[in-house]
């Protein structure tokens, strides 16, 4: 299998970095998933094409799943995957008639652990990248897609998105959208009803704290906690960082 380098970013798309820290026994706790556990290490700065732990609900038994999936989905009627298109984000309000998602949506949705994510301000200096993540502390679960593609022999490659809608007002003032993010008496609803139409909408205003890091995270070589340290911002008008 071949295996895509992971992108520099700044992204210009929404939800193109976040950070996943749970060990699994305590993502296993939270999300009550049965079955083996995945070899689970941190991440403060997944990118599009790593793998990543989601949440999946078995189409048999009802119990839910942890398993390691690579974030960018590829449609099970791809016929070569050579070039072709792997979104990492799907837009809400298309997401159950577009023909890249709409099987995923109706059949194979999961949950995507996260304890924060990352977007890119736009300030006088350039694009500066800020930490966001419940106000509360605790970890959270953004809705996501999934695909399993069949390729030659037993190659089995099983990838992810994640669904984006409209910014709440806070975000509004870093980007225009933001990932759906679950409440937890949600999740039930998104693995497993028909219709979740009406899970797809923006968060609560006050859910969200927002705080701007390094230049670093840019980079998806860079990956420690020191992403998540918070840094100064320039007076207004005072040209915004500059420095990593």
């Amino acid at each position: 299998m071949t295996t895509r380098p992971a992108l520099r970013y700044p992204p210009s798309r929404m939800c193109g970095r976040y950070v996943q820290t749970m060990p699994a026994e305590a993502v296993r706790q939270l999300f009550r998933t049965g079955g083996a556990l995945p070899n689970l290490a941190p991440s403060w700065n997944v990118a599009p094409t790593q793998s990543a732990p989601v949440v999946r609900r078995h189409p048999d038994t009802g119990e839910r799943h942890l398993d390691l999936l690579r974030w960018g989905l590829r449609p099970r009627w791809v016929k070569d995957a050579k070039g072709a298109r792997e979104p990492i984000n799907a837009r809400a309000e298309t997401v159950a008639t577009s023909p890249m998602f709409r099987q995923a949506y109706a059949k194979r949705r999961c949950l995507v652990p996260a304890d924060a994510f990352f977007e890119w301000k736009a300030e006088p200096g350039g694009k500066q990248p800020m930490a966001i993540a419940p106000a509360s502390g605790d970890g959270m679960a953004f809705a996501g897609l999934w695909e399993h593609w069949r390729g030659e022999g037993d190659e089995v490659v099983r990838t992810f998105a994640i669904v984006t809608t409209d910014a709440n007002a806070p975000m509004r003032a870093v980007h225009g959208r933001m990932p759906v993010i679950l409440a937890e008496d949600d999740w039930a609803a998104w693995l497993e009803c028909d219709d979740p139409a009406r899970l797809l909408r923006p968060a609560p205003d006050d859910l969200l704290r927002f705080w701007p890091v390094s230049k670093a995270v840019n980079s998806p070589r860079n990956n420690g906690p020191e992403l998540l340290g918070e840094r100064p911002q320039a007076p207004a008008g005072g040209g915004g960082p500059n420095a990593a």
